[in-house]
C-alpha cells in the first residue's frame, strides 16, 4: 500500500475541514462516503467527487473499498462505529471526543490492539505547529515553573439549530451534548497537553438549558504542585477562544487555537520584564496534520502523536467535572 484509502462515516458538516486534507495528501486518496440513506450517499459524493457511496456504514466497512474512515458521527456512536471498522481491519480517525463513557474507551482500545489498526481522536489543533511551539516554549523553560494554564472556547448556537425540527446535534443530551464535550475538551486537552497528564482534583459549574445539556460550563483542574488550569465553555455568547500559560519567567497567550478560519494566529509572549515579544506562526492547514500522522500510523508503522493513554485521559477529566458540576463538589480522579 503506498496511499491511503479513506472512507467517510456520516455526512456530517465537518467532513468540510478533512477532505481538503486528504486530497492535498500524496499519501490518501477520498474513496467513499456512508450515510444512513443510499441516496443521502449518492448525492453527498456526487457534490463533493467521491468515487463510491454507500446505503449504510457497515457496507462500507465490508465492502473493501477503504483502508481508512474517518468517524465524524454524533458522539454517542463513536464506539460503536469505531470498533465496528477496527473488527473490520479498517484504522480509525475519530472526532473527538474519542467516546462518552470509560468503559465505551476502553473498548476501543481493546479492538485496535487485537486487530493491529491504528485508532486515534482528531485533535487537530494538536498537530498544528502554533501547539508544538507552545509545547517547546514549556519544555525547554523559557516560561520557567508553570503554575497555571487557562482556556476558552465558546461560540453562539443560533436559534434556528434550537427548533424541534432543526434541532442540533449537540443539543440533544443522549447522543452525549453540550459545550463541554463539544468544545471544552479543546482547553481541557490543552491543559493535559501543557501539564502532562490529567488532574488530581476537578471542580465544574455548569448552566443547564433547556435543551438539558450544559450550554455554559467552566471548570477548575488541579495539578501536583498547587499547579491549575481553568477552562471555559459556552453555546451562548459570541466566538471567542484563547490559550494562556503562565510561568514565573512569562506568559505566553494564543491566539484561535482552535479553529481554522478567520484572522490569522499569534503567539504574544509576554516576560516578567521588558516588552511582549511576538512569535511567528506558520500558518498550516489546521486539519492535514492529523490526516498525516495517521498516514504515518498507517503506511510506515509509527505510533500516533496522540496516545490512547491521553485520549482515556481527556475523557477522565470531562467525565470528573460533570460529576462535580452535579454533586456541587470537588472531585478526585482516582488511578484505574
Amino acid at each position: 500500500m503506498d496511499k491511503v484509502r479513506w472512507g467517510l462515516v456520516s455526512t456530517a458538516n465537518i467532513n468540510r475541514q478533512v477532505m481538503p486534507a486528504i486530497r492535498a495528501s500524496r499519501r490518501g486518496d477520498l474513496a467513499a462516503v456512508a450515510s444512513r440513506s443510499r441516496d443521502r450517499a449518492e448525492a453527498y459524493a456526487r457534490d463533493w467527487e467521491i468515487p463510491h457511496a454507500f446505503g449504510s456504514y457497515q457496507e462500507m466497512l465490508t465492502s473493501g473499498a477503504v483502508d481508512a474512515v474517518y468517524v465524524s458521527l454524533p458522539n454517542h456512536l463513536h464506539a460503536e462505529w469505531s470498533i465496528r471498522a477496527l473488527q473490520s481491519g479498517i484504522h480509525v480517525l475519530c472526532e473527538k471526543p474519542l467516546a462518552i463513557t470509560l468503559p465505551e474507551v476502553d473498548a476501543m482500545l481493546a479492538a485496535s490492539r487485537e486487530s493491529g489498526c491504528a485508532l486515534a481522536e482528531a485533535f487537530m489543533y494538536r498537530h498544528h505547529p502554533q501547539t508544538k511551539i507552545a509545547g517547546e516554549f514549556v519544555q525547554s523553560g523559557k516560561l520557567g515553573e508553570i503554575s497555571l494554564v487557562r482556556g476558552a472556547f465558546d461560540f453562539y448556537m443560533s436559534e434556528k439549530l434550537r427548533q424541534p425540527g432543526n434541532l442540533n446535534v449537540r443539543l440533544v443530551p443522549e447522543y452525549g451534548g453540550g459545550c463541554l464535550w463539544d468544545v471544552g475538551v479543546y482547553p481541557l486537552s490543552f491543559a493535559q497537553f501543557i501539564m502532562g497528564g490529567p488532574p488530581l482534583e476537578v471542580v465544574g459549574k455548569q448552566w443547564v438549558g433547556d435543551s438539558g445539556v450544559d450550554e455554559t460550563f467552566a471548570g477548575q483542574m488541579i495539578y501536583p504542585g498547587g499547579r491549575l488550569a481553568q477552562i471555559s465553555a459556552s453555546f451562548r455568547t459570541p466566538f471567542h477562544t484563547f490559550v494562556e500559560i503562565v510561568g514565573s519567567k512569562g506568559r505566553l497567550h494564543l491566539t484561535r487555537p482552535f479553529i481554522n478560519m478567520g484572522k490569522k494566529r499569534e503567539m504574544i509572549f509576554y516576560p516578567k520584564r521588558g516588552r511582549a515579544k511576538k512569535f511567528p506562526v506558520p500558518q498550516k492547514t489546521l486539519y492535514s496534520g492529523e490526516v498525516e500522522d495517521m498516514h504515518a500510523a498507517i503506511l510506515d508503522g509509527k505510533p500516533n502523536y496522540i496516545n490512547l493513554e491521553e485520549s482515556r485521559n481527556h475523557v477522565r477529566t470531562v467525565l470528573a467535572l460533570y460529576e462535580s458540576a452535579q454533586k456541587g463538589q470537588p472531585v478526585t480522579l482516582h488511578s484505574d
